[in-house]
C-alpha cells in the first residue's frame, strides 16, 4: 500500500497528517511525500518523522498534481491512494478496511465516506461527502466519488495513466472519469469515513473561481465521453449541496 502526500508550505497541519499514517493498525504503509520547495518548517517536520516515511524529495514542481504524479512514478505498493497534507485517514483501522476490501471483493478501486471539518477544531463537522454503492450510469447525473477516499491498483497507472495537470482542480475529476467512465474500471464503495478533510479550497471560494472550476469540469467531461456534458457540468456541484451539514 503507497499513500501519496504533496506539500507546499504545509507546516500548520503535516504533523496531523503523518501521525494519522504512523496510527494505522495496517503497518505496510509505503509513505512517500513530494514536497515543491517550501520556505517555512514543512521540510522539519518531515525529517522529524523520517523514520516513518519510505521517500521524500523537496524540489520544484508544477503544482499538486503534478507533485502526485512524481510520487506516483516512484510508489512500489500494489494499491495507491493520495493523503493531502491539510487532511487526516478518519480512524486507525481506515487502511486495514481498505486492503481487506481489496483482497475480498477483486476490484480495481475502493472509496468511502468524506468529512469536511473546521481547520482547528477538527471534531466540528461542516460537510459529509456520503458516497453509495457504484454504478457507472451515476457519471452522467455529475456524480464523483470522494477523491481524497479513492483507493487504486497501481498496475492501472501503465495503462490509463496519472492526473493530467492542465486541468488544474479539476484534475482528479478528469482522473476519476477516465478511469472510472471512459475505461470501466471496477470499483466498491465501503460506507465508512476514511478522510476527514480540512475545509477550504480555492475552487469554491467565489463565483469566478467556480465558473472557471465548471468549465474545467465540462472539459474533463467533454474528453471522457460523459454525454451532456454541458448539463453534467451544470448538475455536478448542485449535487453536493445535500452533504452541507446542520447539526
Amino acid at each position: 500500500m503507497t499513500l501519496i502526500t504533496a506539500t507546499y508550505n504545509s507546516q500548520k497541519h503535516l504533523e496531523d497528517c503523518i501521525l494519522s499514517v504512523i496510527s494505522q493498525r495496517y503497518h505496510d504503509i509505503e509513505h512517500i511525500i513530494i514536497d515543491g520547495k517550501s520556505k517555512d518548517n514543512t521540510i522539519a517536520i518531515i525529517k522529524k518523522y523520517e523514520k516513518h516515511i519510505a521517500k521524500w524529495v523537496s524540489e520544484t514542481d508544477r503544482g499538486m498534481y503534478d507533485a502526485i504524479n512524481k510520487g506516483m512514478e516512484m510508489a512500489t505498493g500494489d494499491i495507491i491512494g493520495i493523503l493531502n497534507s491539510d487532511d487526516m485517514l478518519a480512524s486507525e483501522d481506515v487502511i486495514d478496511v481498505i486492503v481487506e476490501t481489496f483482497k475480498e471483493k477483486k476490484v480495481d478501486s475502493i472509496y468511502g465516506d468524506l468529512e469536511y471539518v473546521d481547520p482547528t477544531e477538527t471534531d466540528k463537522i461542516y460537510r459529509i461527502w456520503k458516497g453509495k454503492p457504484y454504478r457507472r450510469s451515476l457519471f452522467k447525473t455529475g456524480w464523483m466519488p470522494a477523491h481524497p477516499t479513492f483507493y487504486f491498483k497501481r498496475d492501472l497507472l501503465q495503462k490509463y495513466g496519472g492526473y493530467e495537470t492542465h486541468y488544474f482542480s479539476a484534475a482528479d475529476y478528469e482522473f476519476m472519469a477516465r478511469y472510472l467512465y471512459k475505461f470501466k474500471i471496477s470499483a466498491w464503495y465501503i460506507p465508512k469515513l476514511i478522510v476527514k478533510m480540512r475545509r477550504g479550497g480555492q475552487s469554491n471560494s467565489n463565483i469566478r473561481m467556480r465558473l472557471r472550476a465548471n468549465r474545467r469540469d465540462y472539459l474533463a467531461m467533454k474528453r471522457n465521453n460523459i454525454p451532456f456534458a454541458f448539463i453534467v457540468s451544470i448538475l455536478k456541484p448542485l449535487s453536493k449541496l445535500h452533504q452541507y451539514y446542520r447539526k
